[in-house]
C-alpha cells in the first residue's frame, strides 16, 4: 500500500499530515486537539473550540473576526467536536481559496495558517477568563445541542444503545458531557480547561487542498515550538469481543413509531483483513437496498419501517436499528437475527455479495470528492494507525471472500437490545 498522506512530527504529541490534489481550488488546515473523553470534563472541553471561533486577542471580536475573513476571499472558520472511540476530538479549521486564484499573488494560505494559528493559541482569556458574553451564549449552544439529541429519536435510540454496551467506559461517555455540566461551564473554568487542552492533548494538525503544505507546516511549528507541553499518553481498554447474556432495556416515550436496536460484538478482529470482513458483512446484512435486512424484513415481512446496519470498528460495536410498529417488535428482532445466522450459513446470493462490494467500493470513491471528506479520511486513518487510500481499501474489499463474510457473521454475538416505544398504556399503531 502506498501512503495517502504525508505526516511529520512538530514537536511532543503534535503532528502535520497533509495531502495535496490539484483538482482542488480551495485549501483547507484544521487543527485537531485529541484529549480522553471524561464524563466530568467533556462538556467543559467542547465548548472550546467555538469560544475559540469567536476571536482572538488581536481580533478581539466578531465583527473584525469577520472583516478579516472577507478580506481572505470569504475564508470560513469553523469549530467542531467529534468522537473517536475513547478520544475526544475538539478542532478548529478554516479554508479558503488557493493563493494561485488570488489578485497579485497574495500568500492567502499562508495568512489563513498564521489567523488559525492565532485562533487556536492566543485567545481572548484576560484575567484568567474567557469573555462572559461569548461564554454566556456558547454555554446555552451546547446545552441546546445535549438537550436536542432525544428530538432525533432513530440517532438516541442509536446512542443510547452505544451506551448501554459502553457502561462505565469512556466509550459511554457523551462527545458533549452532560447539561448540568454544561450549565457550570464559567469564563474562569472555560480558560483553565483551554489551557489543559493546549498542554495535555494530542494535536493533529491536517492540511488538504491543491497548495503547497510546506509553509503551512513551517508557520504551526514556530506557533507550537513557544507552548509549553505536557501531553497525556493514553492507551485505550481492548474492546470487548464476546457479548455474554443479552441485556435488553426498555424506554418509553410519547413517539409514534418505535425504535428498536440490536447491539451486537463482532468477535476477535486480529488484523485489518478482518475488520474488513466485517465491514463487508454488515454492507451485505443492512447498508444498501439490496441488503438482506432491507428485502426481506422490511420488504417481503413488512416487519418494519426501516432496517439498517452499521460497524463501528473504533468501539467494536455491530448495529442494527429500525423503526416498527410496538407490536412487531419480537418478530422484527427475531427476523433480524435470522437474517445474521443466514449469512453465517453462506446463505446468499454471489451476485448480492458482488453487489455489496461494487456500492462499497464507489462509496469510497467518493471521498476525493471534497475538501472534508479527505481530511475525515485521514484522520481516521490516524486513529487506526494506519495510512493507506481509499484505492487501497477497495481493492482490501473486493479481495474478501463469501467464505469470509460468512465467518465474520458466524463471529457476532448479540450483546444489547434497546427498544424505545410509546408510553407505558399507551397505543400509537
Amino acid at each position: 500500500m502506498s501512503e495517502y498522506f504525508k505526516r511529520t512530527p512538530l514537536g511532543e504529541e503534535i503532528f502535520f499530515s497533509s495531502v495535496r490534489d490539484p483538482k482542488f481550488k480551495h485549501n483547507s488546515i484544521t487543527v485537531n486537539f485529541l484529549i480522553p473523553l471524561e464524563e466530568e470534563k467533556a462538556a467543559g472541553r467542547a465548548v472550546i473550540p467555538f469560544l475559540l471561533c469567536r476571536g482572538s486577542r488581536q481580533h478581539p471580536d466578531f465583527t473584525q473576526l469577520e472583516q478579516t475573513l472577507c478580506r481572505l476571499y470569504g475564508a470560513d472558520l469553523d469549530g467542531d467536536v467529534s468522537q473517536y472511540g475513547e478520544y475526544q476530538i475538539l478542532s478548529c479549521s478554516i479554508s479558503s481559496v488557493d493563493d494561485r486564484f488570488a489578485l497579485d499573488g497574495e500568500a492567502i494560505t499562508d495568512r489563513c495558517a498564521r489567523l488559525l494559528g492565532e485562533i487556536v493559541l492566543d485567545p481572548r482569556i484576560e484575567d484568567g477568563a474567557f469573555p462572559e458574553e461569548e461564554v454566556r451564549l456558547e454555554r446555552q449552544n451546547l446545552m441546546d445541542t445535549i438537550e436536542a439529541e432525544v428530538n432525533e429519536k432513530r440517532t438516541y435510540a442509536i446512542n443510547q444503545c452505544r451506551r448501554e454496551m459502553s457502561r462505565g467506559t469512556r466509550l459511554a461517555v457523551n462527545k458533549y458531557g452532560t447539561v448540568k455540566a454544561a450549565g457550570a461551564i464559567t469564563p474562569q473554568s472555560a480558560a483553565r480547561d483551554y489551557r489543559e487542552l493546549t498542554s495535555a492533548a494530542r494535536v493533529e494538525i491536517i492540511f488538504v487542498g491543491c497548495g503547497d503544505p510546506e509553509p503551512v507546516r513551517q508557520v504551526f511549528e514556530g506557533l507550537f515550538a513557544g507552548i509549553r507541553r505536557q501531553p497525556v499518553r493514553h492507551a485505550p481498554q481492548p474492546l470487548a469481543e464476546q457479548a455474554g447474556d443479552p441485556r435488553r432495556k426498555v424506554e418509553h416515550m410519547d413517539v409514534v413509531q418505535s425504535k428498536l436496536v440490536l447491539g451486537m460484538r463482532p468477535g476477535a478482529l486480529p488484523d485489518k483483513r478482518a475488520i474488513d470482513a466485517v465491514r463487508l458483512m454488515a454492507y451485505l446484512y443492512g447498508g444498501a437496498p439490496f441488503a438482506l435486512l432491507f428485502q426481506n424484513v422490511r420488504e417481503k415481512m413488512s416487519l418494519c419501517y426501516y432496517c439498517a446496519a452499521r460497524f463501528d470498528p473504533s468501539a467494536g460495536i455491530l448495529m442494527v436499528d429500525t423503526g416498527l410498529e410496538q407490536s412487531k417488535r419480537q418478530q422484527a428482532e427475531t427476523a433480524i437475527l435470522d437474517q445474521l445466522g443466514a449469512i453465517a450459513r453462506g446463505d446468499f446470493e454471489a451476485e448480492t455479495l458482488e453487489a455489496a462490494k461494487l456500492a462499497y467500493t464507489n462509496s469510497l470513491g467518493s471521498v476525493g470528492d471534497s475538501l472534508g471528506a479527505v481530511e475525515n479520511w485521514c484522520m481516521t486513518r490516524i486513529l487506526e494507525g494506519a495510512n493507506y487510500s481509499p484505492e487501497d481499501e477497495a481493492a482490501d474489499i473486493r479481495a474478501i471472500t463469501a467464505r469470509e463474510v460468512a465467518q465474520a457473521a458466524g463471529r457476532a454475538t448479540l450483546d444489547t437490545v434497546y427498544f424505545l416505544t410509546g408510553k407505558e398504556g399507551t397505543s400509537h399503531e
